[in-house]
């Protein structure tokens, strides 16, 4: 005989598969529930038993559901190919203070691709174990991946004595490279140029015999400015590659290369892959991205996109193709780039403008955004929780960047975004970069423009920035209140924590050195009131194998004045001799304390512009507490110039005392 217990035990389930499988019932108090599933088909009616097949279905039904409750869209394990990006507007939000969850089923992995499945590989060289298959014609794209290893496009390195500049492209000068004459496809080749903190490409029109025409205005846009292709700022640590020709594949030493190189032909629709020694082509997957977007979250100020959570997803398979248009990449600094004509560039600025000049100063408050491939503006109470970012060709997560960053053309205007608990590796580019450059990020004409509350928090990020090597792994810019702690940030090629932007210039009453030296107000507004930048918090991160390649930057990194922020509790560790805690020029206002830097180069650094440095540009900055193994110091760090750098503890043999210990322990991602 039943007990009572039972009995409600069997009451509360069959209630419960009333509600599942009645769709009407899922519109309660408690709000409505989709399912989505592989095999699900759209014209059925989303419950648990008869789910969806495609994201776009639920999207619809969401949208019917959630001005009167709660809504949640339940995704099974498998793959949903993006035909095109998913692009949510304000009408896709919470409604009326509602909550919409788009969320893995239990214990599913759902992945969200802008990939492509490559098959039916034929062998067309053996000794080099190249192989070849159909595409899509047209189809291009800067990344594959190869059982999600980013593969290679082939390359090989130069000097640049190889080679002799012009107002067009180059001369090769050196004999050995007189095959270049002869490449099979002259416009697809590259010049990729890495400085101190720029990585730079630029796209060839032609080739007659060792003349090299490069596409406009990518080469002008980057053979002037800063650290450029043509002048680097220090030629012994830069380096200059020819890229994406069939004819490199092999060149390079294998200790030199990654497993899988490949090249793409477009107009032929062939793809072209040499795998490793060890590998058989019929074991290996071939992804290939389509899509520049995979999701666009993105209002307008009268009606942002409010109250959406993402959880348990992963992004990707996308490449971002600007650096191979006519534009190329002038990368000015962390995802940065020029793409604009200066209506006032010299004719000769490649050769005069090395260390810019007035006329380049014009463009500065002019440069354009890389784009992620998850995009947020306009947008107010989103979270990504546990998801995963990884086989992305761009940025991972953009959050409030410039309207030229996103595909909505929409900028800016994100509040109370929450980034918890989220994995990005396997990345082109940053990891996370929010807030954006340009003017009306930090001096709005529209309150609601500016960018505030950013939580970035205990997440893992790994293996970023692996094309775009300028890319820092986590970037805010023009932020109120960016929160960044408790993150474990490792093997990145440059920063792993950057905040602010403008190097002063765009703080009240302007920056002395760029107004004296650089005449940089000659064309721009020295503005008067302060920046949106402030309330910055950088704790409890754990940093490692970062700055693996440029020696600028520092491995947490601050620019412009940022009132009331503090770097805090962060363990730093494996960096060679490189420098640890940077503040750069403009900086303002910071605490610096109890961190635990473990370098054999500069572990506090701070650019008061050199013999200008009484002039307070960079100012107001207290270091304290701070646990370190190395002696350097970086900048003038002196009272009479606003900086303060005091009770800071050395142990040269890292036998760090028990409150240091503490804080490395308690560095890094927590424990849910």
């Amino acid at each position: 005989m039943p007990t009572p217990f039972t009995r409600r035990l069997t009451l509360a389930l069959m209630a419960a598969s009333a509600l599942m499988s009645a769709p009407s019932a899922l519109m309660a108090a408690q709000g409505a529930v989709y399912y989505v599933a592989p095999n699900g088909n759209d014209k059925a009616d989303g419950s648990v038993q008869k789910p969806f097949k495609s994201l776009i279905r639920a999207q619809e039904a969401v949208r019917k559901s959630n001005k009167t409750g709660d809504v949640s869209v339940i995704i099974a394990d498998g793959t949903y190919s993006l035909e095109k990006p998913l692009i949510f507007t304000q009408a896709d939000g919470g409604q009326n203070g509602h909550y919409v969850t788009w969320q893995a089923a239990e214990g599913a992995k759902p992945i969200l691709s802008g990939g492509l499945t490559v098959t039916g590989f034929t062998l067309v060289d053996e000794k080099e174990r190249i192989y070849v298959a159909n595409t899509p014609k047209g189809l291009d794209t800067r990344q594959l991946w190869v059982n999600d290893t980013l593969a290679e496009r082939p390359f090989i390195e130069i000097k640049h004595s190889d080679l002799e500049y012009s107002a067009t492209g180059f001369t090769i000068k050196n004999p050995d490279l007189a095959y270049i004459a002869d490449l099979k496809y002259p416009s697809r080749l590259e010049v990729e140029a890495a400085g101190i903190f720029t990585d730079r490409y630029s796209p060839a029109k032609s080739i007659n015999g060792n003349v090299v025409t490069m596409q406009q205005p990518a080469w002008d846009n980057n053979v002037w400015g800063y650290d450029t292709l043509t002048k680097p700022l220090f030629p012994e640590e830069s380096r200059l590659f020819l890229v994406n020709a069939p004819e490199f594949i092999g060149k390079v030493s294998h200790w030199h290369t990654k497993p899988y190189q490949w090249f793409i032909s477009p107009d032929e629709g062939k793809l072209y892959l040499r795998i490793r020694q060890d590998s058989k082509v019929e074991d290996v997957t071939v992804t290939i991205p389509r899509l520049e977007t995979l999701i666009s979250i993105s209002g307008t100020l009268d009606k942002p996109v409010e109250n959406l959570s993402f959880k348990g997803l992963r992004f990707s398979y996308n490449s971002w193709m600007g650096p191979s248009t006519s534009i190329g990449y002038a990368n000015q600094q962390s995802g940065s780039f020029l793409a604009e004509v200066s209506p006032v560039r010299p004719a000769d600025a490649w050769a005069t403008c090395g260390w810019g000049c007035p006329d380049f100063e014009r463009m500065r408050l002019l440069w354009n955004q890389m784009p992620a491939a998850v995009q947020v503006s306009a947008a107010k109470n989103i979270t990504f929780e546990k998801n995963t970012f990884s086989q992305l060709g761009s940025i991972g997560l953009g959050i409030g960047n410039d309207d030229n960053a996103h595909l909505s053309g929409v900028g800016l205007a994100s509040e109370n975004i929450r980034v918890l608990r989220n994995r990005f590796a396997v990345i082109s580019g940053s990891a996370i970069m929010a807030g954006g450059v340009r003017t009306p990020a930090h001096h709005p004409d529209d309150a609601r423009l500016i960018n505030k509350n950013i939580l970035i928090e205990n997440n893992y990020v790994t293996t970023v920035s692996q094309d775009y090597k300028d890319n820092v792994a986590i970037l805010t810019t023009y932020i109120d209140g960016a929160t960044i702690r408790h993150n474990d940030v490792s093997d990145i090629p440059y920063d792993a924590i950057a905040t602010g932007w403008g190097w002063g210039y765009n703080d009240a009453g302007g920056n002395p050195n760029y107004d004296k030296n650089q005449q940089g107000y000659l064309h721009n507004p020295k503005f008067t009131t302060p920046t949106t930048l402030k309330n910055t918090t950088v704790e409890n991160n754990y940093i490692h194998n970062a700055k693996q390649w440029y020696m600028d930057g520092g491995a947490i990194y601050n620019l412009s004045a940022n009132p009331n922020s503090v770097i805090r509790g962060n363990y730093v560790t494996g960096i060679n001799d490189k420098i640890a805690l940077y503040l750069d020029e403009g900086s303002k206002h910071f605490r610096i304390e109890n961190n635990v830097i473990d370098t054999q180069g500069v572990w506090l650094n701070i650019n008061t512009a050199g013999r200008m440095y009484m002039e307070r540009i960079s100012t107001d900055n207290y270091a304290t507490r701070n646990w370190h193994n190395s002696l350097k110091t970086g900048g003038r760090w002196l009272k009479e110039n606003g900086n303060i750098d005091e009770g800071n503890l050395l142990y040269p043999n890292k036998d760090w005392p028990e409150e240091a210990l503490k804080v490395i322990k308690n560095a890094g991602v927590q424990p849910e």
